[in-house]
């Protein structure tokens, strides 16, 4: 293979932990596979919130990081110990976090433990788009709450990326759906949702629209449950203080800490992306006196640990399996030429996308 300049995507750490900066790089030679490494040809990549503050903690000694880490491709080479791939297999992962590879760079070299088989049928840009949401849907429902057939579940913001993909595995999974809309085209997407195998009845069985500031969240979904409560609650994000306290608007549509430990059922699960969560002794006690449980969702774990590997693929795979027959239909944005991903990676990094945005090499 012949030697050729390559230029990756990456991120630079500001003065300030909000502040980033995103440049390209030049690389050259092509990387070479060897041991349990594949050389992979990017075909698609998604993008993804960088969190450049557990980056830096991860590896303190730099200040510069690969940008893109949800790839798609076909398998170049393999390396004298890899066992699962093949050249010309077409696979799809995610690269870890220490990963040195920007995923926007036309090859690059990947550990075998990090992909799996993408399906014939998917493709490259569905399959990127869909591994990571995939993957935090199933650590929250499966690994965190453990959730069964006939039990309910709350989630939080049900048109986003994330929200779209939770509403399907937990239908799938014979649960009762409940979500919470941030305008009045997420609630009418929302309401029109139906599977594209089975039944076709709704995947939400209500959805409360919370964009006007009126909705009682705790109500309607005790309303819902007659007065039971939700098993499995995945926030998008809560509120800790009064609305006095918080200016931004944003803040004004996430629920209060304090609806959602009202709203849980006796032995129900609170799964929440909220990094910084501040519970009183009186939020405590609530819980303790239903039983309930809290967990936090960092998808990251799983790449962290080595522990549980053999589960982290079977994720991957159940995910490409869903996508493949039809149960997952992601949010996934019109693909993305190459050019434009410095511009559309500082969109996705001020949280201004609401549908996951790919970038096709």
């Amino acid at each position: 293979m012949q030697p050729v300049t390559m230029k990756g995507l990456y991120v630079q750490q500001g003065a300030s932990e909000d502040e980033v900066k995103f440049v390209y790089q030049e690389r050259k030679n092509v990387p070479v596979a060897s041991d349990n490494y594949v050389t992979l040809q990017v075909k698609a990549c998604a993008l993804s919130w960088i969190n450049a503050k557990l980056l830096s903690e991860i590896k303190p000694e730099e200040d510069i990081f690969p940008v893109g880490r949800e790839i798609a491709g076909r398998v170049l080479e393999v390396g004298n110990k890899v066992s699962f791939f093949r050249p010309n297999d077409e696979v799809v992962g995610i690269l870890p976090m220490d990963s040195e590879e920007s995923g926007l760079c036309e090859v690059i070299r990947v550990h075998e433990h990090y992909l799996v088989h993408k399906p014939e049928k998917v493709t490259w840009v569905e399959a990127a788009g869909t591994i990571r949401d995939g993957v935090r849907a199933y650590t929250a429902l499966h690994y965190l709450s453990h959730i069964s057939p006939g039990k309910s579940v709350l989630i939080m913001d049900g048109a986003s990326s994330l929200g779209i993909i939770a509403i399907q595995l937990a239908h799938h999974r014979g649960a009762k759906v409940i979500s919470t809309a941030y305008s009045l085209e997420d609630k009418e997407y929302l309401e029109k949702l139906r599977p594209t195998v089975g039944v076709k009845q709704p995947l939400v069985a209500r959805v409360i629209d919370v964009s006007n500031g009126k909705a009682a969240i705790a109500e309607s979904c005790l309303e819902e449950t007659g007065g039971l409560g939700v098993d499995i609650v995945v926030d998008a994000g809560v509120r800790l203080y009064s609305k006095e306290d918080e200016s931004p608007s944003k803040l004004q549509l996430l629920p209060h800490k304090h609806d959602i430990i009202l709203l849980l059922s006796v032995g129900g699960h609170w799964i929440t992306l909220e990094k910084n969560l501040q519970l009183d002794p009186p939020d405590s006690n609530c819980l303790f006196l239903k039983g309930a449980s809290i967990s936090f969702l960092n998808d990251e774990v799983w790449n962290l640990s080595n522990a549980r590997q053999g589960k982290y693929l079977c994720i991957l795979k159940d995910v490409m399996e869903n996508l493949s027959n039809g149960i997952f239909r992601p949010m996934v944005d019109e693909p993305v030429p190459l050019y434009e991903a410095k511009g559309t990676m500082e969109v996705v990094q001020s949280n201004q996308a609401r549908k996951r945005q790919v970038i096709q090499l």
